[in-house]
């Protein structure tokens, strides 16, 4: 059973997300706030968590720079309704996905199926020597997919889950270019639409976060209005 953490300071959300939840039978854990969740994060960690991003004490921004620091865990946001820089700036921070507020609680519930299906795959349950699970080396980088590990020229480097399959699905076929559209079958089911927006957004950090360990790092390439492409260095 997975458990999900829900951080909201709307009680009624709240209370009737984590009936919908247990319902579809996820454990869950409510939060009123960022600071309360994250304190019982920093005791133990759930399977994934669902972020309100306008809380008090603590919001969803700071809670997910906090998480980020030492987990890979899969967040969603809940953003308001027109605020698009609300979601670009939690894509670009490390969340996953996030869904607009008002919300379809079926919606939420595929996202989160969804997610959960996805972390699964990258942490080897997926059994099998196959192109996702053996270990791939491409120049510099290496990429083990039943450890969730990665690294570049020696130096570890800490991924989403979404941020490793993007990064998988380039590195298999160097010098290809994939298409958005393809991009968003590797990291997303079928019934889950996202928009360009988010794949970019994606890309945008996983490059920042090679960079973090190798500041030369440049075998992504971006070709307008086309896609995406890695160039083994």
């Amino acid at each position: 059973m997975s458990k999900i953490a829900l951080v909201d300071d709307d009680r009624n959300i709240l209370t009737s997300v984590a009936m919908t939840l247990e319902a579809e039978g996820f454990e869950v854990e409510t939060y009123h706030d960022g600071q309360q969740a994250l304190d019982a994060f920093n005791r133990k960690l759930p399977d994934m968590a669902v972020l309100d991003i306008k809380m008090p004490r603590m919001d969803g921004m700071d809670l997910l720079q906090r998480l980020r620091q030492k987990t890979s865990m899969p967040v969603i946001f809940l953003t308001s309704k027109d605020d698009e820089i609300d979601e670009v700036l939690g894509l670009r921070m490390g969340a996953d996905d996030y869904v607009k507020k008002p919300f379809s609680q079926r919606l939420l519930v595929e996202r989160i199926r969804a997610l959960l299906r996805r972390q699964e795959a990258v942490e080897g349950d997926v059994v099998g020597d196959t192109e996702e699970t053996k270990v791939m080396e491409r120049g510099h980088l290496r990429m083990d997919p039943l450890r969730h590990a990665v690294a570049w020229k020696g130096d570890d480097v800490s991924l989403t889950v979404t941020e490793f399959l993007l990064l998988q699905a380039l590195a298999q076929r160097p010098g290809f270019v994939k298409s958005r559209d393809q991009l968003m079958d590797v990291a997303y089911d079928d019934q889950v639409y996202v928009d360009d927006r988010t794949i970019d957004s994606h890309i945008k950090r996983l490059r920042k976060k090679m960079r973090s360990v190798d500041s030369e790092f440049s075998a992504i390439e971006t070709l307008y209005g086309i896609g995406y492409r890695y160039n083994e260095e």
